[in-house]
């Protein structure tokens, strides 16, 4: 089906709706020689002609005119009519000049109108029909203007299958704008297949719509496909652009640069896009205030921008601008709408801060502090109550000793001046101060330091006072000997009158004496020593003894000061020694280390000089001094004395020839570290007490259990034998097996013998009191020991020297010096073990 229709019926529809045909017939070789244009006769205002292509021409044309008033071209190359025009002659013509002033060329373009001939009209039809003649049944394009004023019903298209030259074919629609919504906006005529519209239609609702067209027989045969049928919605320009906000409101701060960007808008617009119905340009429309002109609007973007750099918020902080949008790319026939933009003018610092009065004068006691005496005011055209406005005072020239401060009063920007020392009048009358004042925010202009700072005077007469009584200086001192005898006297603290600098009519008290060593006289202020001065006093720090005194004049004002009284040192102390108990580990060392101090001055101190006191001459013969140094000296014994505790004399003598003697105690012990003789003590110096740890206690035990054990098998095994002979003597039964557990230095070894283990500590010496029980080497040999009767367990032995029992114990006991080499406990022993082994078995199968 091919679209077809009288060609009356065409010319008709092109007739009521004002179209202009353009065809570009040819200007193949060179595009801006001439370019012919076929119209009708009659052409309205602001009506489309045709286009021209102007890129083939220039690639960019910055000015384009026309030589005919009543046609216009646009940038693209549109060619719109300014008036209607009505083509008398059979040919009008007229020339687009085209000016690019970026490559200064100029080219021209004739563009020739020509009326459409019935002959034309004629050849074009015969060429549809030839065309639908060759084609059957296809899409045709179709479209038709929005917010037409009709006629209604409004005649779009003919649609036609080529089965209706032979067969009655019925043609129908459907889809959207049929009988979907919006329903009945388009209906076709049955037998014919004119397409019509019935009412007006807005692109921006509806854009195209997209039906499809049926050719059925009378039978219901459809001899055809369904046709998909688009009709496009064709746009007119019945949308004003709209800004986005109804008004805008930037800040751009004062003395800005030209060419600062104050802000942007933007405006949108319903029509098609990306045609000149939708191509926007912006501007202003007015100013207020109206002079001198500062911004400008970018045509394209809608940016605004300062065009001068004399923007001062001090003289106006707000301007209001009026701007426009239009389509149409801002031609006079395009539409438009308006909106507001408040620009507001933000502060900076270029105005400074400066003083209402370049001199100030303020007066102020003597002897006042934290008073308030002047408050001075500035002037700043700056925004009030912020950091540009806001005032910071110093204090440049005058309060070199610190007398003053000047701060800020945050309500009222105000210079408080405050006197934060006390000034003396007899000192200072009069102080002259520089102040300067600057802005909490950095100056916004270059200028140099001093331009940039405002100042002024302040004179402050200082008015004098009725004072009292001056201690200075507060701590004065006197000298004395220590140990200077009662009554001795000695100038005491002064206090003077600051006005006459005279002590006449002052009186003097004391407020504190420590240890009631002197008394002050009344009106003098002398002091007299009451009672002995001891430098060496716990109470006196560094030789030196406080007492403090109040002055006070007639009129009953005081101050108060401090006396020190410095004791100059005597020799009235021997040097002695602070630890006065001396440990000698005698197994790992021979001698200790003895220190001496002097509580006197290092004058009357070191050197020391060490020597022993006592005429004995056991002292000097078991015992030796050697000076290490100026405070010390080693104290060593001679001759192997044993462990115990002895007393030493010993002088120490400073420079000066003034001794003392201090009585050491010296332990000797066997250990190791003092603290371990320290620890036990009186088990190691032989004090006669024998004391003995847990794990003694529990060897013992032990050692008394296995002993039992030994004899209860010798009885048992004896008892059973008939009277076998007694290679023992008689006292065996009341002889023990002492097993020692001793602590003293040697190796401890163990022996099994046939089912009882026997112990052996090996002790140093070999005298007779040693360990009782203990294993002792005799020429290789180990030996057991028997003791006869109730024998002790700890050992009263020294080196080189042998005791008896009775100086451990305090009573006399029987000692058997007899004892059986292991060989023979051996021979003794096994073969009785043996034979009680024997019957023990003998019993069992009995």
């Amino acid at each position: 089906m091919a679209a077809a229709g009288p060609t009356r019926s065409r010319i008709g529809a092109l007739c009521r709706q004002l179209l202009l045909t353009l065809s570009i017939l040819s200007f193949a070789c060179d595009a801006c020689k001439q370019v012919i244009l076929h119209v009708p006769s009659k052409l309205d205002a602001e009506k489309f002609v045709g286009r021209v292509n102007l890129e083939e021409c220039f690639k960019s044309a910055n000015i384009i005119h026309s030589s005919d008033p009543d046609f216009q071209i646009l940038e693209d190359g549109s060619v719109y009519t300014t008036n209607a025009v009505l083509l008398s002659s059979e040919t009008r013509s007229f020339t687009i000049l085209l000016f690019n002033t970026d490559s200064q060329e100029e080219k021209e373009i004739s563009v020739l109108l020509e009326k459409e001939t019935q002959v034309q009209k004629r050849r074009h039809s015969k060429e549809k029909v030839l065309r639908r003649g060759k084609r059957r049944w296809a899409p045709i394009p179709c479209s038709m203007m929005e917010n037409s004023l009709g006629p209604f019903p409004l005649f779009l298209q003919q649609v036609q299958s080529d089965v209706a030259q032979n067969y009655t074919i019925y043609y129908s629609i459907k889809g959207p704008g049929v009988d979907q919504e919006p329903l009945n906006l388009f209906y076709v005529e049955r037998d014919t297949g004119n397409l019509y519209c019935t009412q007006r239609v807005d692109r921006e609702q509806y854009e195209s719509f997209e039906l499809t067209a049926f050719a059925t027989t009378p039978d219901g045969y459809t001899p055809e496909y369904p046709l998909p049928l688009i009709i496009k919605v064709e746009d007119e320009n019945d949308n004003a652009p709209i800004f986005t906000e109804t008004t805008y409101t930037f800040m751009i701060l004062e003395s800005c640069k030209v060419g600062s960007i104050v802000g942007q808008v933007s405006a949108t617009d319903k029509d098609e896009p990306d045609t000149m119905h939708t191509r926007l340009r912006y501007s202003i429309l007015e100013q207020l205030p109206s002079s001198p002109t500062l911004f400008s609007m970018h045509p394209s973007t809608g940016v605004i921008t300062t065009l001068s750099s004399q923007l001062d918020r001090e003289l106006i902080d707000k301007y209001q601008l009026k701007i426009k949008v239009q389509d149409m790319d801002g031609q006079y026939f395009g539409l438009h709408t308006t909106a507001t933009c408040i620009i507001n003018i933000g502060d900076v610092n270029d105005n400074l801060p400066t003083f209402t009065r370049t001199s100030y004068v303020a007066s102020v006691e003597e002897n006042t502090i934290d008073v308030e005496i002047l408050r001075v005011t500035v002037e700043d055209k700056d925004l009030i109550n912020t950091p540009n406005w806001r005032a910071n005072y110093t204090i440049l020239k005058g309060n070199e000793n610190g007398n003053f401060r000047i701060a800020t009063d945050p309500k009222t920007n105000e210079g408080v001046l405050c006197v934060v020392k006390p000034l003396n009048y007899e000192e200072t009358q009069q102080v002259t101060l520089q102040i300067g004042v600057v802005n909490e925010a950095p100056y916004s202009r270059e200028t140099s330091s001093r331009s940039a700072m405002s100042t002024a005077t302040v004179t402050v007469n200082v008015k004098n006072q009725d004072e009292g009584p001056e201690c200075n200086p507060p701590v004065q001192t006197v000298r004395i000997k220590e140990n200077a005898p009662a009554g001795t006297r000695s100038s005491g603290y002064k206090a003077y009158d600051p006005d006459t600098k005279s002590s006449t009519g002052i009186r003097y008290r004391k407020i504190s004496d420590p240890k009631g060593w002197v008394t002050i006289n009344e009106d003098s202020g002398i002091i007299t020593v009451f009672r002995s001065l001891d430098r060496e006093a716990e109470a006196i720090p560094s030789g030196v003894y406080n007492v403090t005194v109040l002055a006070s004049d007639q009129n009953g004002r005081t101050c108060t000061g401090t006396l020190g009284i410095i004791l100059e040192d005597v020799n009235d102390n021997g040097p002695y020694i602070p630890k006065q108990t001396v440990v000698i580990c005698k197994p790992t060392m021979s001698s200790a280390e003895i220190v001496a101090v002097d509580p006197d001055e290092p004058i009357n101190g070191p050197p020391f000089d060490f020597s022993f006191r006592s005429s004995d001459s056991e002292v000097r013969r078991m015992w030796r001094l050697m000076k290490i140094n100026d405070t010390a000296a080693s104290l060593s014994y001679q001759n192997d004395p044993p462990f115990g505790s002895y007393v030493v004399p010993i002088q120490v003598t400073d420079r000066l020839g003034f001794s003392a003697v201090t009585s050491l105690n010296v332990v000797i012990c066997n250990c190791i570290t003092e603290n371990d003789c320290t620890f036990r003590a009186s088990g190691r110096t032989g004090n006669g007490e024998v004391k003995l740890g847990t794990w003694a206690i529990l060897a013992i035990l032990l050692g008394i259990a296995l002993l039992f054990c030994i004899l209860f098998t010798l009885v048992c095994g004896t008892s059973v034998i008939n009277k076998q002979p007694k290679e023992l003597p008689d006292d065996l039964a009341q002889q023990n097996l002492i097993v020692s557990n001793t602590e003293a230095p040697g190796d401890d070894k163990v022996y099994a013998t046939n089912g009882f283990t026997t112990q052996a500590v090996g002790a140093s010496g070999q005298g007779i009191c040693g360990t009782v029980g203990s294993g002792v080497k005799n020429g290789g040999q180990e030996t057991i020991e028997m003791v006869k009767g109730h024998q002790t367990l700890d050992s009263c032995r020294g080196v080189g020297h042998h005791h008896t029992l009775d100086s451990c114990r305090g009573g006399q006991v029987e000692v058997d010096n007899c004892r059986y080499t292991y060989s023979e406990w051996h021979s003794f022993t096994q073969p009785r073990l043996g034979e009680e082994s024997i019957r023990g078995h003998t019993l069992i199968k009995n």
